[in-house]
């Protein structure tokens, strides 16, 4: 048994040794069948593999995004609170308010919209165009008003032909300053004589006359300036001059616009090109836009109709009657009807303020700039979330701040001043110019507007000292609020008792 076993096992060896020869001999005869066959096979398993492999992961994604939300159900039902703080507070810096500052305009309208409507039933209509007129010409024929802007190309005119004589070297730099000293010092005092000498300048020809006089000074200012560090610059040999003075990169100006360098600005279409800008800086080459946008010229136009006839509108028949009811004496005035109508007339007037702003610096000064296509559009900035004084006087009147940074507070810095003293002498200067608009108007000098301009030095302050925030914010809006209207009932007073007198009815 046990011999029959070992050659059934040596036979069973020779037959897979013979085998495996005849396999080998198969596959080197036909190699490259048996290796494409293989790779067939292979490839088969591979792709059936994948197939499993693609499902089975299919499957673990499903069970585990299924158990995740299950988890998160769990969870949901077990905890429901996280450490949050509330929408109102500050520190959840949340600041979406739209919603609030819709139901503050709706109940705005709302309140006024009843005090309008006691006005009109109390008074009747009281809007005149006729009225209108009449406060810009006392005589149909004699416009002194439409005369002083006519004159005030003459003064342009000067400027003008001085920094050209300066550039070729026919004035010296003293001869030059005098001249442009003595042409913007008649700037200020002509219109102004002419105002008060004249009887039949109206009040509001007087103040626009005036208005537009101020703007030509800070204009000619800034012109006289700039051209003057041209000036300097090219005196230094300056290979390329400063951007904020000169000409800017090539960046700024697309479509084949040519630059400007000093003295080819030296011309009277650049000149008036500057005088009608909405700006009060000079630059020999402003940021221009590509092309007038004709929707948005029409869009700013019916904004500056509709809004100037509502100002009319609202003045004549809101403000007028309260203005008129409060020209009485102060010394038969006692605090409380004092108190009451100055909270009768801060709301119509802050609200005719805010439409005002928004017709002139967004309106009318977009409609001029899309006309000239002037490139800089940002006449204010968000005056409204100013949390101290000093930040609003920065950013609701952008042009004017602009020229009071580059034109007289800097320049005192570099003279040796402190920033306090800097700071108080731009006040001063506002001050004085918002004086010199309402009371040569009026033809009587009470100081109340130059007042009020110097008291927000000490008001700025005592908010930023003591006040931060919202509340701060709500220092300034009341500031804002009751201010102006106390400034008016103070000459509505001084002009009542001046042209009417103490017993008069």
């Amino acid at each position: 048994m046990s011999d029959l076993n070992v050659n059934g096992a040596l036979t069973r060896r020779r037959r897979a040794t013979l085998i495996e020869g005849r396999a080998a001999r198969v596959q080197a005869g036909n190699g490259d069948s048996a290796t494409g066959t293989a790779s067939l096979v292979d490839g088969d398993f591979s792709l059936h593999d994948g197939q499993r492999i693609l499902e089975c992961s299919l499957e673990r994604s499903a069970a585990k995004s299924e158990k995740k939300k299950l988890r998160g159900e769990v969870g949901d039902r077990l905890s429901c609170h996280k450490a949050q703080e509330s929408l109102l507070s500050s520190a959840s810096g949340y600041r979406n308010y739209r919603g609030v500052i819709n139901w503050c305009v709706v109940m705005l309208v709302l309140s006024n919209a009843r005090l309008f409507l006691e006005n009109i039933l109390k008074y009747g209509i009281l809007v005149d165009p006729i009225q209108v007129i009449s406060l810009f010409l006392n005589d149909p024929y004699n416009w002194p008003a439409a005369c002083l802007l006519i004159v005030s190309n003459v003064f342009i005119l000067v400027a003008l032909y001085t920094e050209r004589q300066l550039s070729k070297g026919s004035f010296s730099e003293f001869t030059g300053f005098l001249v442009h000293c003595i042409n913007l010092s008649i700037l200020l005092t002509f219109p102004a004589a002419v105002v008060l000498w004249v009887p039949s300048m109206t009040s509001v020809g007087g103040a626009i006359a005036l208005g537009i006089y101020t703007i030509l000074f800070l204009k000619l200012y800034s012109y006289k300036d700039v051209n003057l560090w041209c000036r300097q610059l090219s005196t230094a040999k300056a290979k390329k001059l400063s951007r904020s003075l000169s000409c800017p990169s090539s960046q700024q100006f697309k479509g084949g616009e040519q630059k400007v360098c000093y003295p080819g600005n030296l011309t009277i279409k650049d000149m008036y090109y500057f005088v009608l800008a909405p700006t009060l800086c000079y630059e020999l080459n402003f940021p221009r836009s590509p092309k007038i946008r004709i929707q948005f010229l029409l869009r700013r136009l019916f904004e500056m109709l509709f809004f100037i006839q509502l100002l009319v509108f609202l003045t004549q028949q809101w403000m007028v009657p309260i203005i008129q009811s409060s020209m009485k004496p102060l010394e038969d005035m006692d605090l409380s009807l004092m108190t009451e109508r100055l909270l009768r007339l801060a709301v119509p007037n802050h609200l005719l303020w805010l439409m005002f702003f928004y017709w002139f610096f967004h309106s009318s000064m977009n409609f001029t700039a899309e006309l000239l296509r002037f490139g800089d559009r940002r006449f204010y900035n968000d005056w409204w979330n100013s949390e101290s004084v000093t930040y609003f006087w920065q950013n609701w009147n952008i042009p004017v701040h602009k020229w009071c940074l580059r034109h007289f507070y800097k320049p005192l810095l570099r003279k040796g001043f402190s920033k306090m003293v800097s700071q108080s002498a731009v006040f001063f200067l506002s001050a004085f110019f918002h004086e010199y608009l309402v009371s040569v108007p009026l033809r009587m000098f009470r100081l109340w507007a130059f007042t009020g301009m110097m008291a927000q030095l000490p008001l700025a302050w005592l908010v930023g000292r003591f006040l931060r925030g919202n509340y701060g914010n709500a220092a300034v809006w009341m500031s804002i609020i009751i201010g102006q209207p106390f400034a008016v009932l103070m000459y509505v007073h001084d002009y009542y008792v001046m042209n009417y007198g103490n017993g008069a009815e």
